[in-house]
C-alpha cells in the first residue's frame, strides 16, 4: 500500500501523540497532613474537601471534617454530631465513620459503621446520612438493623446511584453488598458470602513486610472498594485481601424479583489486580485503583490493560479516592499496615489526571 506524503505526516503525528500520551509524568502534591488516621475523602462541585476519621483507637477531634487549609480542619456539619462518647445515643452522633462521598446532586453522604470497638455494633448506630452542602443540614438518614447486618459486619464504602435512586454499600466485615432503596428506605443484603465479595486466602506484603494480625494470622477483609460507572450501569467491587476485581450490572441489584441464585450468576470477573482499598471512576470511564502493596496508584482504562500511573513513598496504604470535576484525583493515606507505629504523617495527596 502506497501512502501519500500527507498520509505519512498524519500517521507519524498520531504515533508521536500516542507516545507522548503514554509517557505522561504524573506527580503528587500534598494537600493536607494529619497526625490522626483518616480513611475516606470526598470533594464537592465547588472543590470543597471533606475527610473522615474512623474511631479505631483512643479518639479526640472530629469524626468528619471539612479541610479549610493544609493545617486547618472544621468539624462537619457541626460540633454536636462529632461529640459522641460511649453511653451517648448512637443515632444522634457519629460513632465510627468509615467513608464519605459526594453525589451528582452535590450532597455529602456519610457512612457510619456504628461500631464501638469495645462493645461491637450499637443498635441505631449503623447509618447513612446525606447533608445539603448549601446549608449543612442533614436531609436524609437511613439506619440498618440486624436483618441486614451481621454481628461482625463493617460498613465500608458507599456509592449513590441517582439513575435508580439507590445506594450501594460494601460490608467488609462479612462479605456482601447492601442495596438501599433511597425512596422507601428498604435495604437488602445481596451477594452474601458470594465468592466475589469474600476475601481470598492470601498474605499481603506492604513495604516489604507481610501484613499480619497480632496473633500472626493473615487478616481477611472482604468486599471493600466500590465504584459506580459514570453511566451508573455497572457496580465494580473488590475484597481488600483479594486480587480479583468484579462487577455486576446495577439493573440486577435494584430488581426485587431476581433470586439470589440468579443474581450470583450475574457477577462478572473483570481483571486481576494487586490488593486494593480504594476504587473510583473518572468521567471518561477510567477506573483508578489504590495498589496498597506497591505504594502506587493504578488505572484501568475502558477496553485497555491495567497500568501503573505513579509510585510514591508517601503512598503508605493509599486508601480512598475522590475525583473533582476539574480532573483532580485526591487520595488519603491511612498506613493501616503499620498498626499505630507510623512515623510519617497521614497525607491527603492530589494529582491531575487529565
Amino acid at each position: 500500500m502506497r501512502m501519500s506524503y500527507l498520509s505519512v505526516t498524519i500517521f507519524v503525528s498520531l504515533l508521536n501523540f500516542c507516545s507522548s500520551e503514554r509517557n505522561l509524568e504524573f506527580s503528587l502534591s500534598e494537600i493536607a497532613r494529619s497526625d490522626r488516621q483518616w480513611t475516606g475523602i470526598a470533594v464537592s462541585q465547588e472543590e470543597r474537601l471533606f475527610v473522615n476519621f474512623p474511631r479505631w483507637s483512643p479518639f479526640s477531634g472530629p469524626s468528619v471534617a471539612e479541610i479549610l487549609s493544609p493545617d486547618s480542619l472544621m468539624p462537619y456539619p457541626d460540633n454536636s454530631w462529632n461529640r459522641w462518647q460511649p453511653g451517648d445515643p448512637p443515632e444522634s452522633y457519629f460513632v465510627c465513620i468509615q467513608s464519605v462521598f459526594v453525589d451528582g446532586k452535590n450532597r455529602l453522604w456519610i457512612l457510619d459503621t456504628g461500631l464501638d470497638v469495645n462493645h461491637g455494633l450499637l443498635p441505631g448506630g449503623s447509618k447513612l446520612l446525606a447533608i445539603d452542602l448549601r446549608n449543612s443540614n442533614i436531609i436524609l438518614k437511613y439506619t440498618f438493623d440486624t436483618e441486614i447486618l451481621r454481628p461482625d459486619s463493617y460498613l465500608n464504602d458507599v456509592r449513590i446511584d441517582l439513575s435508580h435512586n439507590h445506594a450501594y454499600i460494601t460490608d467488609s466485615g462479612n462479605g456482601a453488598i447492601i442495596v438501599l432503596d433511597l425512596n422507601t428506605g428498604n435495604s437488602r443484603r445481596l451477594l452474601d458470602d458470594h465468592y466475589s465479595t469474600m476475601a481470598e486466602s492470601i498474605v499481603i506484603t506492604v513495604e516489604g513486610k507481610p501484613w499480619l494480625a497480632p496473633d500472626g494470622s493473615a487478616p481477611r477483609i472482604h468486599s471493600d472498594g466500590i465504584a459506580l460507572t459514570p453511566d451508573e450501569k455497572y457496580l465494580y467491587f473488590q475484597a481488600l485481601t483479594g486480587r480479583n476485581l468484579y462487577r455486576i450490572a446495577t439493573r440486577w441489584l435494584i430488581s426485587d424479583s431476581v433470586t439470589a441464585a440468579v443474581l450470583d450468576d450475574k457477577v462478572e470477573h473483570v481483571i486481576q489486580t494487586e490488593p486494593a482499598d480504594g476504587l473510583a471512576f473518572d468521567e471518561d470511564n477510567n477506573l483508578y485503583i489504590s495498589a496498597i502493596t506497591g505504594n502506587s496508584i493504578d488505572r484501568y482504562p475502558p477496553g485497555g490493560t491495567l497500568e501503573r500511573l505513579i509510585t510514591d513513598s508517601r503512598l503508605k496504604w493509599p486508601d480512598s479516592f475522590a475525583i473533582s470535576g476539574k480532573g483532580v484525583l485526591y487520595v488519603t493515606t491511612s498506613q493501616i499496615h503499620l498498626a499505630g507505629l507510623q512515623t510519617d504523617p497521614f497525607y491527603i495527596l492530589s494529582m491531575s489526571i487529565r
